[in-house]
Order: structure tokens, then C-alpha cells, then sequence
């Protein structure tokens, strides 16, 4: 795996970064607290997200004051582009994942969760293996020495996949004791249902069933014969039954013929009156007829038509002419009401101009008031901003004489400003440099009063009377005697820059209100010139106002005098109207009368024809009562066949053996019934034994199944067995040849970067105990050494498990960058340098990319490329800078 570029924002104390990295080894270099470590965290917890905090929450994850934060990673696996980004939002007093997605080459992964797990799948490790292996953080170099030989061993199993196998083997284990579990219980249920067997075999199921169809079938032939018996006296009732019923069917059917005859008695009755009510109509239909003739004639003298020539030919051609001068009477009356409206909406629109024009005289006039009071505003406002301007010159004058005493003049306080803040930040970075070195003598001097106290020396850690260096420690305190010394100089010197600042800070907010006053001058000038030409402007548009409002006025009398004209000609219009109306009443009165003789005239032949209609309806009846007669007569003749057909003695015997057939079949059915209830007894009997023997049937093939199944289950329980050993075995096979490859590669780093010859080589067994023996042969434990040489021993060990993991156990595997953030913390000057030479010989055994974050300037020679990182003092923001290392700074000046 190699990052090629990390993008935070709002996270921790970065505002916006965005860092791209390169291969080989690469120095993230600054000062202590300026946020190199962040860096290394952000891209942990890109990769990882909360499993990456620690005990921290997501809230410790945005910068203070922000509500939101993002981080972005991109990197490259086993040759394939990969790209998280995460996004963070407090809602509240919580933050929580907004946004969590994982670019792959084939597909997009979104959520936090399933990230997190195709991250871990994707690197074979977790974040804390993550952090075991390729991430030393701060503070963590002696974690894998100080932890005891089981944990040890647990993270280095969980690196090299061998967690997995003991998760088989105890899975296998599971696996053999429930499959135990299972055989005993199948073996359980076999006894059970080989007794079960046994208990069916002896009950004689095949002779009890034998018995009870013999029992079956005699009852069978007995219920054969009271059916056969049953079935001849149901046909003796069936005829005796028929015999009734057609005798019943003649009594119903000569009733119904005497209802019938009685019906079409009174049908013929009720006709005939029809027929003369048809009569009198008629009679009343005729009169009717000779009024409207009289009706008629009187209209055709109203009309002035002479009764010889008023057919209905010459009534429709008086009604034509008309119905023509009405038309032209209608068309002469619309054309003068259509003028009189127009004429009235000429006169409304004048009167309404005239309105307008009087409202728009009236409004120019308040617009004119309206000018006269603002002219006044602005002859008043244009006297304050005079005054104003008077004010502003003599602030402006106050401000300049602050410089009076000052060390710059007026204009170059910023720049002043500006030195004085770089002074500061460089003195601040002195100072951070000079602290550091304090912690690390104190830190060296506290291991050197510790190593004496044990009685060995403070440097190299043998006893004391074995070696020179036991003066070491007076060294090293006068070391921070001195140092203590400059601290307190570049601290007073800090406070007076402070001051000096101070009064920059003071110089520079004079300048600027200098600056605003001198633009607030500017201002209302132009103001004062802008309100003194808008004044000249309103006063010349109140006098325009004023002239427009007495045209409008003149305008709107004139127009008043039109309307009145045109009123006169409305009232000879309505004139003329009523003329026109009159001779139209005259000619409607004449058209109703002509109308109603056509009505008369269609009325009465509607009569002639609804009389020929009530003669036709006389006729119909008479031929309906000829028919109703006829069938009359039928209807007699047909009662009087039916009632000389049946004899009494035939129905009376008919009767008795309907009888005798209903009593014999009642006592054969209960007798019937007996014979079903036994036979049903006896099959269900039958029933119940024919399921014991399928029961029985069943339980032999079940048992013949539980006992494959037992079978089946012993031979399961052998293989779960076997496999769990295997399992076992092969854990421990592969734990024996890592630890020989981690021992061999201990020893070749540790000798690499530590060239002494104190010892002689590090020991590494099967339960991970670590042991390091010296040239005579003594064991020493780890925690023996001296800080420096536990800090360089921890790291060889870190760089063997990376070697270890790198080369894997079939060939090579793409691994994560190692990644050191501030491995010289424990470690003297010499001890750096060999630092240095493990760095170095890490990117020669073909390790793709280191990240080491350290503020040792020695580290930095051993760089590829080189990040700055620095922190804005005032908005407590880090940035970052990319750099030349050293040999590339001395090229670029030669």
C-alpha cells in the first residue's frame, strides 16, 4: 500500500490541508505541538474511522468552533486506486458520520461500517493491528517490550493470520462436541423406538384385523337384504303416491277452469262499458271541434281577414308580412339604441377624463408640497454634513499626531508590525527547539539517576565498576543548567517583543482609522456635492408640477362641456325609440291573433283524428268479446271431461297403501340404521389396527434411518476430531517457523543499527519471550537495556514484523507505509544516528514508502522528500509546506 495524498479539513488543529506524498522516505519535520502527528492521525482514522480515536470521540475529531470536518485519503494497493472519504457534522452536543464512501476500481462501498470491514479485509489487518505493525505512534515505541510474552504473542499470531487458525481449531472443537452432543441424543431416540417395535409386534395386529372384516361382512349381507325389502315397499308407495297426485292435479286444474270461466265472464262485461264510455268521448270530441270553429272565426275579424279567403295558405302569408316589418322595426330599434349607448359611453369617458385630469391637477399639487418640505430637508441635512466634514478633519489631525513619538512613521506601521511578529515566531520556534532539549536531559538524566541507583552505568547500562562513564550525568546536568539559563533569556526577550508588539498592534489600528477617517471625509464631500445639485433639481421640478396641474384643470372643464352636449342628443334618440316600440306592440297583437288560428287549425285536426282513434278502439272490443266468448264455451266443455275421470274407490285405495308403505319403510330404516352405526363400528376398529400396522411399518423405517444416522454421526465425530487436531498441529508448525524467520530478522536489524559490541544476539521462543544475550554469554531481558537501547530494540523489533509480514508466507505482500511518528523521543544524539541507519536500510530492503515525523533535524538527512509543518500562532492553525531536503538544497546552490 503507498497514500498518495491526504486532504483534512476542520480536522483537529488543520483548517484546509492538502498533502501528496511520494515514494521512498519521507520527513514530516516541525516543531514540538505543531501538529506533524495530526497529520499521521488523519490518515489513520481515514482508513479506520472511530476505531482510530482511542478512547477519544468524533467530537475531539472537529476543530474547536467548527461545525463540520472532512478528511480525504487516496491511495494505491497491490497496484489498484483507492479512494475514502469521510465527513463529520455536530448535530448538538454530538458529532456523528455524515458521509463515509470507498472508491475501488469496481465498485463504490458507502457506510461507515462496511468501510471499515473492506479496509480491513483489504490491508489483512485491523486498526490495532494496524498499530502493531506498520503505525509506531507516539509514546507507543516500547509497547511490544513492555507487553507480557502471552500478549505478545496474541498481536504477532493476529499479524501473521494465525488468530484464524486457533479460531478453526476452537471452531472444530465446538463442531466435535455438539456433534457428541447430537449422537447421544439420535442414539436416545433409537432405544426408544426399537422398544416401541418391539411393543406393536406383540399386540397380534394382522389376526385382530382378520377377525374384524368377518364381522364387516356379515353385517354387510344383512343391510343387503333390508334394502332389497325397503325398495319394493318404496314402489308401492311411489304409486300410491302418483295415483293421489294426479288426482290432485285434476281437483286444482277443474278449480282453475272455474276461475277462468268467472274471469272472462266479467272481461266481457268490463268491455262493453269500455265500448260505450268510447261512445260518449266521441260525442264530447265533436262539440269540442265546433267551439274551436267558432273561436276561430272571431280572430279572423280582429285580424281584418274575410272568413271566404282565410285558409290556412293566405293565414301563413299574413303572418310572413309580418313577422318582415317586425324584423325591420327590430333593426331600426336596435341601430338607435346602439347609438344611444354609445353615445352614453362617450359621455361617461369624458366625464371620467375630466375626473382624472382634476385628480392628476390635485396630485401634482401635493407633489409640489411634498418638493417644498424636502427642499427644506436638504437645505438643513447639507448644513449637518458641513459640520460633519469640519469634525472628521479634526479627528483625522488627532490620529496623525500618534506618531508623533513613534519608531516608524505614518504608512509604514503594517510593515513594522509585520517584522515584529516574524521576530516573535522565530524566538517561539527557539524557544520550542530549547524546551524539547530540556525534556530530553531531563529525561536522560532521570534513566541515569535510575541506572545507577541499580548500580550500572548511565550510559551504556553495564555495571559501574566495569566501565569509565560514570561522570556522564554532571555532564548532562550542566547541560540543563544551560539550557535552563537560555530558556529564561529568550523568554524575557519574548516578553519586551511583546511589548514592542503591543505598541506595533496600536500604531497599525491608528493608521487604519486614519485610513476609514479619510475615506468617511471623501464620502460626505461628495455627499454635500450630490445633495446640492439634487436640490437645484427638485426646485426646478416644482415649478413643472404646478404648470402641468393648471393644464390639467383647463382640460378637464372642456371636456365636461362635450358631455353636456351630447346628453341633448341621448334625449331625441329615446324619441324616436318610443315611436318604434309603439308600431312593434301593434303589429305583436295582430301576430298572436293570426298564431292562435294556425293552433286552432292544427287542434282541430288533432280532434278529427283522436275521434276516428276512439272508433277504431269500439271496433277492436267487439272482435276482443267475440273471442272471449268463444273460449268461454271452450273452457266449460274441458271442466266437464275432468270432473266424469276419477273414481272415489280407486283414490281410497290409493290412500291405504300409501300408508302401509310409509309404516314398513320407517321401521326398516331404524332397523338400517342399527346395521350402519355396527358397521361403522367395526370399520373404525379395522381403521385403528390398519394404522398400527402403517405406524409399525413406519417405526421399523425409522429406526433402520436413526441407525444409518448414528453411523453417519460416529463417523462426523472422527472427522471433527481429526480436523481439530490439525489445526492445532499446523498453528504450531507455522508459529515455530515465524518465530525462526522474526528471531533471524531481529538480529539482522538490530545489528544493523546497533554496532556495538556488547552483545551478541537476540533469542526469540515458541511463546515469544524475548532474551538478549551479551558477549560473555550473560541473558539479559529486554527492560535491561538502556532507554536509547530499548527504543532501538523495540524499533528493530517493529521493522522485523513489517520485514516478517512484507515477505509472507508464499512471496511477497503489498504492505502499509511504515509509518514512525517521533522515534527519537527516548533517544540520545547517537542513538539518533543509528536511528537514521535503520530508516535507510528499511528503504534498501525494498520497503515502497516511510513516513517518519520527528522535529530532530538529524532525521532529515535521511529524507526523500521533506513536509514542513508550522502553526499559526494567532489563529492556532497548522499548515503545511513542502521542502527540499538537505542534499537537494546544497545542489540547488551549487
Amino acid at each position: 500500500m503507498r497514500v498518495d495524498r491526504i486532504r483534512l479539513r476542520n480536522f483537529k488543529c488543520y483548517g484546509d490541508a492538502d498533502l501528496g506524498l511520494d515514494r521512498g522516505v519521507t520527513v514530516v519535520h516541525g516543531v514540538n505541538g505543531s501538529g506533524k502527528s495530526t497529520l499521521l492521525e488523519g490518515v489513520f482514522f481515514a482508513l479506520y474511522g472511530s476505531k482510530a480515536l482511542d478512547d477519544r470521540t468524533l467530537d475531539d475529531v472537529i476543530t474547536t468552533g467548527e461545525e463540520e470536518a472532512e478528511v480525504e485519503l487516496w491511495f494505491t494497493h497491490d497496484g489498484r486506486d483507492y479512494h475514502v472519504e469521510r465527513h463529520l457534522k455536530l448535530r448538538g452536543d454530538r458529532a456523528t458520520t455524515t458521509k463515509c464512501v470507498l472508491e475501488t476500481p469496481t465498485e463504490t462501498i458507502e457506510g461507515a461500517r462496511d468501510v471499515r470491514r473492506e479496509v480491513t479485509e483489504l490491508l489483512r489487518m485491523d486498526a490495532e493491528a494496524f498499530v502493531n505493525c506498520a503505525y509506531v505512534r507516539q509514546g507507543e515505541v516500547n509497547k511490544l517490550i513492555h507487553a507480557s510474552p502471552s500478549d505478545r504473542q496474541d498481536m504477532i499470531d493476529d499479524l501473521l493470520q494465525l488468530g484464524a487458525l486457533e479460531d478453526y481449531r476452537e471452531r472444530a472443537s465446538d463442531a466435535r462436541l455438539g456433534v457428541k452432543s447430537v449422537l447421544d441424543g439420535q442414539r436416545e431416540v433409537l432405544e426408544d423406538v426399537r422398544k416401541q417395535v418391539e411393543r406393536k409386534e406383540d399386540k397380534g395386529l394382522h389376526e385382530r384385523l382378520n377377525n374384524l372384516e368377518s364381522q364387516r361382512g356379515e353385517v354387510t349381507e344383512e343391510i343387503d337384504h333390508y334394502e332389497t325389502q325397503r325398495e319394493q315397499a318404496q314402489n308401492t308407495l311411489d304409486t300410491a303416491e302418483d295415483v293421489l297426485e294426479r288426482h290432485a292435479e285434476t281437483q286444482e286444474e277443474i278449480s282453475d277452469l272455474e276461475e277462468a270461466i268467472e274471469e272472462l265472464r266479467s272481461k266481457i262485461s268490463e268491455t262493453e262499458q269500455q265500448r260505450e264510455e268510447a261512445k260518449e268521448r266521441i260525442r264530447e270530441l265533436e262539440a269540442e271541434r265546433e267551439e274551436l270553429a267558432e273561436e276561430r272565426a272571431d280572430l279572423l275579424a280582429d285580424a281584418d281577414l274575410e272568413a271566404a279567403n282565410a285558409d290556412t295558405d293566405a293565414v301563413e302569408a299574413r303572418i310572413e308580412d309580418l313577422e318582415g316589418r317586425d324584423e325591420e322595426l327590430r333593426d331600426d330599434l336596435e341601430e338607435v339604441r346602439v347609438a344611444i349607448t354609445e353615445t352614453n359611453g362617450e359621455i361617461e369617458r369624458l366625464r371620467e377624463e375630466a375626473d382624472d385630469l382634476e385628480s392628476q391637477a390635485e396630485q401634482a399639487r401635493e407633489e409640489a408640497d411634498d418638493l417644498a418640505e424636502r427642499i427644506e430637508r436638504d437645505e438643513d441635512d447639507i448644513a449637518d454634513r458641513e459640520a460633519k466634514l469640519e469634525e472628521l478633519e479634526d479627528d483625522i489631525e488627532t490620529a496623525r499626531e500618534q506618531f508623533d513619538d513613534a519608531p516608524v512613521e505614518f504608512g509604514n506601521a503594517a510593515d513594522h508590525l509585520e517584522d515584529l511578529e516574524s521576530e516573535r515566531e522565530d524566538l517561539t520556534d527557539e524557544i520550542g527547539d530549547v524546551t524539547a532539549d530540556i525534556r530530553a536531559a531531563e529525561n536522560a538524566i532521570e534513566e541515569g539517576e535510575r541506572l545507577l541507583e541499580e548500580g550500572k552505568c548511565p550510559e551504556c547500562g553495564q555495571p559501574v565498576e566495569d566501565s569509565p562513564h560514570v561522570d556522564v550525568l554532571d555532564d548532562k546536568r550542566e547541560e540543563l543548567a544551560d539550557l535552563e539559563d537560555r530558556l529564561e533569556e529568550l523568554e524575557a526577550e519574548r516578553d519586551d517583543l511583546d511589548d514592542r508588539i503591543e505598541r506595533g498592534e496600536e500604531l497599525r489600528e491608528a493608521e487604519r482609522r486614519v485610513d476609514r477617517l479619510e475615506e468617511n471625509r471623501d464620502n460626505v464631500e461628495q455627499l454635500v456635492a450630490e445633495k446640492r445639485e439634487s436640490l437645484e433639481d427638485r426646485r426646478e421640478q416644482r415649478e413643472g408640477l404646478l404648470e402641468d396641474a393648471d393644464e390639467y384643470e383647463s382640460e378637464a372643464e372642456r371636456k365636461r362641456e362635450e358631455a353636456d352636449a351630447l346628453e341633448e342628443e341621448v334625449a331625441e334618440k329615446r324619441t324616436e325609440l318610443g315611436e318604434i316600440n309603439g308600431e312593434r306592440g301593434a303589429i305583436k297583437e295582430t301576430l298572436e291573433a293570426l298564431r292562435r288560428i294556425a293552433e286552432i287549425d292544427d287542434e282541430r285536426d288533432d280532434l278529427a283524428s283522436e275521434i276516428e282513434n276512439y272508433r277504431e278502439r269500439r271496433r277492436n272490443r267487439q272482435e276482443l268479446n267475440d273471442e272471449r266468448r268463444e273460449t268461454l264455451s271452450s273452457k266449460r266443455e274441458r271442466k266437464r271431461d275432468l270432473e266424469s275421470e276419477f273414481e272415489e274407490e280407486r283414490v281410497a285405495t290409493a290412500r291405504e297403501d300409501k300408508q302401509n308403505a310409509e309404516q314398513y319403510i320407517e321401521k326398516v330404516d331404524a332397523k338400517l340404521e342399527d346395521l350402519e352405526e355396527r358397521r361403522t363400528e367395526i370399520q373404525n376398529a379395522i381403521g385403528a389396527v390398519e394404522n398400527e400396522l402403517e405406524e409399525l411399518e413406519r417405526l421399523r423405517e425409522r429406526l433402520e434411518t436413526l441407525e444409518e444416522r448414528c453411523d453417519r454421526l460416529e463417523s462426523l465425530y472422527d472427522e471433527a476430531e481429526t480436523l481439530q487436531t490439525t489445526y492445532g498441529e499446523l498453528r504450531s508448525e507455522l508459529r515455530q517457523r515465524n518465530v525462526e524467520t522474526l528471531e533471524r530478522l531481529l538480529n539482522e536489524t538490530f545489528d544493523l543499527v546497533y554496532q556495538n559490541d556488547s552483545y551478541a544476539s537476540i533469542e526469540l521462543d515458541g511463546d515469544y519471550r524475548l532474551t538478549v544475550y551479551q558477549k560473555d554469554g550473560e541473558a539479559l531481558e529486554p527492560e535491561q537495556l538502556s532507554g536509547g537501547e530499548r527504543a532501538l530494540f523495540n524499533l528493530s523489533l517493529r521493522c522485523a514484523i513489517y520485514r516478517l509480514l512484507a515477505e509472507g508466507v508464499e512471496g511477497t505482500a503489498p504492505m502499509p507505509p511504515l509509518i514512525l511518528d517521533e522515534p527519537t523521543v527516548f533517544l540520545d544524539s547517537g542513538h539518533v544516528t543509528q536511528l537514521v541507519s535503520l530508516v535507510e536500510s528499511m528503504r534498501e530492503l525494498g520497503v515502497e514508502q516511510i513516513v517518519v515525523v520527528s522535529h530532530d533535524e538529524e532525521l532529515v538527512g535521511a529524507a526523500d522528500s521533506l513536509v514542513r509543518v508550522e502553526k499559526d500562532a494567532t489563529s492556532n492553525r497548522s499548515r503545511l509546506e513542502r521542502g527540499e531536503p538537505p542534499e537537494m538544497e546544497l545542489l540547488a546552490s551549487d
